[in-house]
């Protein structure tokens, strides 16, 4: 499996951010599928295979997910519990990213389990950085236990 056929699961409410995100990978040229899930529901309907994403495979996994904490219906934190709650999604690489410098949500993030916390650099420079040494590590150098 190529970097491409690597799935990124972008889970953001703010659309400049979501914009912003995805042209930073393409700046780096990561040219991997990014899914969108605007909100913490729609994130957890594509993991599971639930309401709009019902009847999707999903046994095809994102490679990492990529989840900012301040979302509607249901919130970053609790969308991290929940991945970690089920057998299948617990060892899925969750990376917060989010704009929160509040110290509690670092606490609270690797509490429940989140791989990183990245807390979005305000810079587009300094972003597209940020977001190009994510992807290497986590889809280039990055071994998951669920791929051979």
């Amino acid at each position: 499996m190529g970097t491409t056929d690597k799935i990124i699961l972008l889970v953001e409410d703010n659309p400049d951010d979501e914009l912003l995100t995805i042209r930073a990978f393409e700046k780096v040229n990561l040219g991997n599928q990014i899914v969108v899930a605007r909100d913490g529901v729609e994130a957890l309907d594509y993991l599971f295979g639930t309401g709009a994403y019902s009847g999707r495979d999903i046994s095809v996994l994102p490679e990492v997910v990529l989840l900012d904490l301040k979302l509607p219906k249901i919130d970053g934190l609790e969308v991290l519990q929940r991945i970690r709650a089920h057998e299948q999604t617990r060892l899925l690489p969750v990376v917060v990213l989010t704009s929160s410098a509040e110290q509690r949500d670092v606490v609270e993030s690797y509490s429940l389990g989140a791989n990183s916390y990245i807390r979005k650099p305000v810079d587009f420079l300094q972003f597209i950085d940020a977001v190009q040494q994510l992807g290497l590590y986590w889809l280039v150098l990055n071994h998951l236990p669920f791929h051979k």
